[in-house]
């Protein structure tokens, strides 16, 4: 493409200098003897006759295009085929920048739809961890559950199971973790799961900066409440905070209100 509009330019430069060249010698503008003789020699040189009257012996009328007139009118033809295709080029660019955008914000909202409905559903079962007893309904902090930033890990209720079909109860154990520049949600089909068990995992987000959650405390009796990073406790919180810190989409922030 780079080529091919250099080339372009070149041509439509020359023709141009022979463009204007043809104006002088039309408006009988002077101009050197040495460009006279060259524009004549060419403007002698018609490329097509027509000839008055069928069979008709008088001399044929030069009626024609010239060779400078044809070269004028292929300079605008690849003046416009240049545009056009520059115009077409900036289309499909434009098209492909938005198309990846589209593709990004869908990702980001089904993202946000599942933690809304993990967080929002959270109950206070106590799960076992790796076959041990545990008093933690909600468990997490930095760097916990190998997490390059906040982890966090709940119990969460509303996993649809209808008419009780699958080998597994509705409810769901839940981690969220920053691993590798991704948001990563993990879960286990059984609540106490066993020791060795794997968990299942799935990347809800990519080029991811930072994870930070709080939690919203009763700090004393006449109901006052704040904002703690100690995530891990004995009972449900009022409230859930995430900070997403994202290279496409900046800073995003979310509080939950929890369900008691």
């Amino acid at each position: 493409m780079g080529l091919f509009a250099r080339v372009c330019r070149w041509g439509l430069s020359v023709l141009a200098f022979i463009f204007v060249a043809r104006v002088w010698l039309v408006k009988k503008v002077e101009c050197p003897r040495f460009f006279s003789r060259f524009f004549y020699f060419y403007r002698s040189k018609s490329l097509s006759v027509l000839v008055a009257g069928a069979g008709s012996r008088g001399k044929a009328k030069h009626a024609g295009f010239t060779l400078i007139e044809l070269v004028v009118a292929v300079a605008i033809f690849s003046f416009v085929a240049l545009a056009a295709n520059q115009v077409l080029s900036n289309v499909t660019s434009s098209s492909e920048i938005s198309d990846a955008e589209l593709s990004n914000l869908q990702s980001l909202q089904r993202a946000m739809l599942v933690i809304e409905r993990d967080f929002q559903q959270i109950t206070d079962r106590v799960p076992r961890i790796q076959g041990q007893e545990n008093k933690l309904v909600l468990n997490g902090g930095e760097f916990e559950f190998e997490s390059d930033a906040d982890g966090i890990a709940m119990v969460r209720s509303g996993w649809h199971n209808p008419q009780m079909m699958l080998p597994r109860s509705e409810l769901q154990n839940v981690v969220y973790r920053m691993q590798e520049g991704q948001l990563q949600r993990l879960h286990t089909n059984f609540v106490d799961a066993v020791i060795g068990t794997e968990p299942k995992l799935r990347v809800l987000l990519d080029d991811i900066e930072d994870f930070q959650v709080e939690v919203l405390r009763t700090v004393s009796s006449n109901e006052e409440f704040e904002w703690s990073d100690t995530i891990e406790s004995t009972e449900l919180p009022k409230a859930i905070q995430i900070t997403i810190t994202s290279t496409q989409f900046g800073e995003l922030r979310r509080v939950f209100q929890v369900s008691l």
